[in-house]
């Protein structure tokens, strides 16, 4: 297989996640079929933070077991440090853009300069869409992470587990989709094609970019620093996804498509399992 088709099929790996984005311009949509949706995205990304962090610990443990203390103080600096990095800027981001908000209009005939103001573009999103930006912005770093081991396994002429791996993940990330627009199902504004074309862009592009960068440069060290910044800010993303999911008020719904959502999960990383990856 070519460096050409390792990194095409790589690419078809990440946009799987687009598969399930369109259910975002659903309409008409039910107060319990938003909280269902929100539920499955959480048990979703709930087995992507255990996948993310057991795979980042297996080399710290790896070198603890062989006594490697150089190595594993390293390796355990990379995975503390990412994983405090990826969580606390995501808390402060958006703390930070909490804290913008529109100037309302002064009345009537009368025109402040505050409302001619510019505003970003992140400022003008519905709180939905600033958590689907920031489930795909923690997906993207997951989805990195995975794109590095199918570069790194054609790289080492590992053929079949690169093409196992492609297909695991594609299908993986099949799921992904229905996690980024959870958290918008229950909003009366939906999503424009862009900006779910966006989405699908930050949380499957890193895909390709993690296939090319592993394809190129093997390094333990990179992957542990992604999957630990993947791990920080997905903790954070379900924490806020459990308060959209409590305010639902439905408890038992809420249960089974959380369960739903995680069996999702193990159910696309069993392939791999299976087929010896």
């Amino acid at each position: 297989m070519s460096t050409t088709q390792t990194l095409i099929l790589g690419a078809i790996a990440g946009f799987t996640i687009f598969l399930g984005l369109p259910v975002g311009r659903m309409r008409n949509l039910s107060p319990r079929m938003g909280a269902a949706l929100s539920a499955v995205a959480t048990g979703i990304l709930i087995f992507l933070f255990w996948d993310v962090i057991s795979a980042g610990v297996e080399p710290v443990e790896t070198h603890l077991e062989a006594h490697s203390w150089a190595a594993f103080l390293g390796y355990a600096a990379l995975l503390t440090g990412g994983f405090a990095a990826g969580m606390m800027s995501l808390v402060y981001y958006d703390g930070w853009l909490k804290t913008k908000r529109s100037t309302p209009l002064v009345g009537p005939g009368a025109a402040a300069v505050e409302e001619f103001r510019s505003r970003s573009w992140i400022e003008t999103l519905t709180p939905g869409h600033r958590l689907a930006l920031l489930i795909a912005t923690g997906i993207g770093l997951h989805n990195f992470g995975e794109g590095l081991a199918i570069g790194q396994s054609a790289a080492a002429g590992e053929l079949s587990l690169a093409l196992v791996l492609i297909i695991g993940f594609g299908l993986h990330n099949a799921t992904e989709g229905f996690g980024i627009v959870g958290p918008m199902s229950s909003e009366v504004e939906r999503p424009s094609w862009a900006f779910l074309g966006l989405m699908g862009l930050i949380g499957g592009g890193p895909t390709f970019l993690g296939t090319v960068v592993g394809q190129a440069w093997v390094s333990p060290a990179l992957a542990v620093v992604f999957l630990a910044l993947a791990g920080g800010s997905i903790l954070y993303v379900v924490i806020q996804l459990l308060e959209v999911c409590r305010r639902a008020a439905l408890p038992k719904l809420i249960g089974w498509m959380l369960l739903l959502g995680l069996f999702l999960g193990f159910a696309t990383d069993w392939v791999l399992v299976a087929a010896g990856a």
